[in-house]
């Protein structure tokens, strides 16, 4: 499947660029797709600082430098671990914008109990959003996409009230 420009990335990257703001990611279950979605806008140099797919725990740490001090008390797959990912992810870049993604998109689910299909993606910088999706599905790339969606469509949301 490849990445498809669609409107809401196009209005993303305009609205970045427009402002000179930056952005940082921090994706799991999503796997890179945020990142090549924001990438495949002629021009990203401008607003894209970097990103990483922190899958693992040692992804984590090494990439994000997330500590276990960070997460403590914090629920797995959790709004409010995922905006922790998120300001992780801005700060590490001193980027304008921080967005991250925690999952799992299956065919399994989560060892934390999460089914598969559930995702929770945060966005930090001027304006915060959190959300959480269940898609009902096991179907891995589905599921990918579909959060990978939900994410910029989020992102996009953040950007707009601003």
């Amino acid at each position: 499947m490849s990445v498809l420009l669609t409107d809401n990335i196009r209005r993303i990257a305009e609205l970045l660029k427009t402002r000179g703001e930056t952005i940082a990611v921090a994706e799991s279950s999503t796997g890179g797709l945020i990142s090549a979605s924001l990438l495949a806008v002629p021009g990203a140099s401008a607003y894209f600082l970097g990103g990483s797919t922190v899958y693992t725990l040692i992804s984590r740490r090494e990439l994000l430098r997330i500590t276990g001090a960070d997460v403590e008390g914090l629920e797995p797959l959790s709004e409010p671990m995922v905006l922790k990912f998120a300001e992780k992810a801005r700060t590490q870049l001193g980027a304008t914008w921080g967005i991250a993604e925690l999952g799992a998109a299956g065919p399994t689910g989560a060892r934390y109990s999460h089914p598969a299909g559930t995702s929770v993606i945060g966005v930090v910088g001027p304006v915060t959003r959190l959300m959480t999706i269940q898609t009902g599905s096991d179907d891995r790339e589905t599921n990918m996409w579909r959060f990978t969606e939900e994410g910029l469509a989020l992102l996009l949301s953040a950007l707009s009230d601003a």
